[in-house]
């Protein structure tokens, strides 16, 4: 089992995203994504993706806010927990990212990057302010089926 954070950070309209486009035998290799990593021993997740929009981006996020969990069940053959979070208050300025190229997407744009499908269906749930919990089972790239419970 793997714990992992992921950030949207919002702006004027626009969603910060990582093209993953730098990294060898990346399993998002050519997909958009939000910003996060896995958790360190001893961290929170709020921690964690202060850590990880800090390493990945340059940029200090102050007050994330929890969005709810993503389980990837079985995702490249473990089973990933992801705590979700937005931010809209940061400083500093974004760095040359080790992890793909950065760049501030209109919003009614996002759904028209290459994602993966998980994405296309809570991104929606975020722009509402949702609280949720949701299950997504893959199998390779391809989506099987998914499940979700709101708060």
């Amino acid at each position: 089992m793997k714990l992992a954070t992921l950030c949207y950070i919002k702006e004027n309209g626009r969603t910060l995203m990582i093209h993953r486009v730098k990294k060898a035998n990346d399993i998002h290799e050519g997909k958009w994504n939000g910003l996060g990593g896995k958790l360190e021993p001893g961290e929170s997740p709020e921690q964690c993706v202060m850590r990880e929009v800090r390493e990945e981006a340059g940029l200090e996020i102050e007050s994330p806010r929890y969005h709810g969990l993503l389980v990837f069940a079985d995702f490249k053959a473990e089973d990933w927990y992801v705590f979700v979070f937005t931010a809209t208050r940061f400083r500093g300025s974004l760095i040359d990212s080790a992890e793909g190229r950065l760049e501030w997407v209109r919003d009614e744009e996002l759904l028209s990057l290459p994602l993966w499908p998980s994405d296309r269906i809570f991104f929606p749930w975020l722009a509402a302010g949702k609280v949720f919990s949701a299950r997504f089972q893959y199998h390779g790239e391809e989506m099987l089926e998914h499940e979700v419970s709101f708060y």
